[in-house]
Formats: C-alpha cells, sequence, structure tokens
C-alpha cells in the first residue's frame, strides 16, 4: 500500500444550475442525502476500525485498545476470561489488523489526538453508556486524551503497562527510560530496515526470554503492519509526552504496570499515579510489556476487579 498524497484530479466544472425559487421537492432530497450520509458515516466507524463486541449483553462495557505494531488479536487470552461478566469491545486502530486502511491519513493520525478522536467516535457509534476503558502501553495516553475531552463517555480508565513520556527529561527528574538520543537511534533503525527492526527489537519489548514464542507471535505482528504507517506510527508513540494531560483526567483510573519492563521502567507508573487525582496504582507480577499475552489471568482479574467496581 503506497502512502503518498494522490495528485489532483481536474474534472471539467459542471454548469452551474441558477438558484431555484419557491419551495419545490429539494430541500427533501437534501434531507435525504444528509440522512444517507449519516448512515454510511455509523458503518464507516465500525468497518474502519473493525469494531467486535462480544460478551453479555447489558453488562458493564469494557473496551480493549491495543497498543503498537499489534491488532485486536492480542486480546484473545484476556477476552474469554471477561466475556462471561461484560460486554467487551475490541477494535483496531487504523492502519493496523483488519482496520480500514484507506481510512489512515498522515494528516489525522501523526498525534494521539486522532487516535483518541476514533475511540470516541467508537462509543457514540455503539452507544453502550460508559466504557471502561483499558489502554495497552501507547494506547493509555489515547485513554486519557479521550476521557480529558469527553468524561462522560467513560466509567473508568485502566491504563496497562503505560508511559506519558518515554523519554528521560533531565530537567525535571522524570524517567521514561530511553534518552533522546536512544530515541532517535532507534527510529532511525526503524526507517533504514523495518522487518530488521521488528525482529530486533519485539523479543525486548515482549521480554519472558524463556518464552520465545511470545518474541516470535509480536514480530509476527509488527511485520504484518505496513512499514509507512509504523514508521508515523512509531514517531508518534516514541516522541509524544503526555505528561501535562494526566491531571485532566477526571474518571477513576486504575495504572496496572509489570513488575519487570524494558519499555515502561519503574517509577513511570508511580509518576502517573501522582498526576491524575484520585487513581489506584497496582503492580502486576507478569513481566514484559505486553501483560495481557505473557501473564491473561493475573491481568484479566485486574480489569474485571476495576470493572466490577465501577458500576
Amino acid at each position: 500500500m503506497a502512502l503518498v498524497g494522490k495528485a489532483t484530479l481536474h474534472r471539467p466544472r459542471r454548469e452551474r444550475r441558477p438558484a431555484r425559487r419557491g419551495k419545490g421537492p429539494e430541500p427533501l432530497l437534501m434531507a435525504t442525502n444528509i440522512n444517507l450520509s449519516a448512515r454510511m458515516y455509523r458503518m464507516d466507524v465500525r468497518s474502519r476500525n473493525h469494531v467486535t463486541v462480544l460478551g453479555r449483553p447489558g453488562a458493564p462495557v469494557v473496551m480493549l485498545a491495543h497498543g503498537f505494531g499489534c491488532d485486536q488479536n492480542m486480546w484473545r487470552l484476556v477476552v474469554p476470561l471477561l466475556e462471561p461478566h461484560f460486554t467487551v469491545v475490541l477494535f483496531d486502530h487504523v492502519g493496523a489488523g483488519r482496520s480500514d486502511l484507506s481510512s489512515w491519513s498522515r494528516e489525522r493520525y501523526s498525534t494521539l489526538d486522532g487516535y483518541a478522536a476514533d475511540v470516541l467516535e467508537i462509543c457514540r457509534e455503539l452507544a453502550l453508556g460508559p466504557v471502561t476503558f483499558v489502554g495497552h502501553s501507547v494506547s493509555a495516553m489515547m485513554g486519557v486524551l479521550a476521557a480529558a475531552r469527553e468524561p462522560e463517555a467513560f466509567a473508568g480508565l485502566v491504563l496497562l503497562a503505560p508511559s506519558p513520556c518515554f523519554i528521560d527529561d533531565p530537567d525535571t527528574g522524570y524517567r521514561g527510560g530511553f534518552s533522546a538520543e536512544d530515541i532517535d537511534e532507534l527510529l532511525e533503525s526503524l526507517d533504514a530496515n523495518y522487518l530488521g527492526w521488528s525482529g530486533a527489537m519485539a523479543p525486548v519489548i515482549m521480554g519472558n526470554p524463556e518464552r520465545p514464542e511470545l518474541g516470535a507471535e509480536l514480530t509476527n505482528s509488527f511485520c504484518r503492519t505496513d512499514p509507512d504507517i509504523a514508521r508515523v506510527f512509531a514517531r508518534v508513540t516514541f516522541l509524544s509526552d503526555n505528561r501535562r494531560d494526566l491531571a485532566r483526567v477526571t474518571v477513576p483510573a486504575l495504572i496496572a504496570e509489570c513488575s519487570s519492563d524494558a519499555i515502561a521502567p519503574p517509577g513511570v507508573g508511580a509518576f502517573i499515579a501522582a498526576q491524575i487525582p484520585g487513581s489506584r496504582l497496582v503492580t502486576l507480577n507478569a513481566t514484559g510489556h505486553c501483560p495481557q499475552l505473557a501473564a491473561p489471568e493475573e491481568t484479566a482479574a485486574a480489569i474485571a476487579a476495576f470493572a466490577g467496581a465501577q458500576r
């Protein structure tokens, strides 16, 4: 899929029709076209993000959002544990999985705001009431932005292995885990050889070296992503700084960090918890950056306990 701007097609101008005078059928036609466009838009939201709704109808809603280089399949071990008790909403970020790749644009998705807008549009389309949004990794900050914008859409947030900023800030003492030079080198490597970068980085992100099948799965997931889209999303992921947005969250929040995580090191979770009023921090026994695969039972239990308490 080539993600380059399409040349503008110059079509001959249509002859301008004289303005209508008096009443006639055109206002009705216009209203019909508006209604048709609205119906098409609602359909597009579901297909755009390949939205899937599972679980118990009428139960509290849990929405699961995947991280960089992944898709909704990364939740497959957690979903069966949540389905008996919740309505579970899954989706793919535009550019990932079975989303509508033609909906991707550099303009919309060059910041996390575009992804946060998608989350809110899915919530409005499904109209299932306030959701408990579970955001893994970079999706945690998408949830923060969405909840800050429309808090009434959310019963609560679960921020799973989150980081508001991956780059250390010596001026404030904040430690995100990487220097600016580290991130520059990471992005240069990704630009030069995305498949090679995926094979090298995925096992590091996954952790759990004694379970190489997990690293292999994440590598395969990365490699299925369009490299041009991945390059843009990687910059959004690793260069965003959402530390100031944390204080804007007014809904209940659970920060679930892993006991050992090369991407979101110890201290990041405590920083987030200190910035979000009334939030709670838990440290999972899980290791690595993807606890939904490495420790699905523990991850599902943390989500269920928090989401159940928001009824």
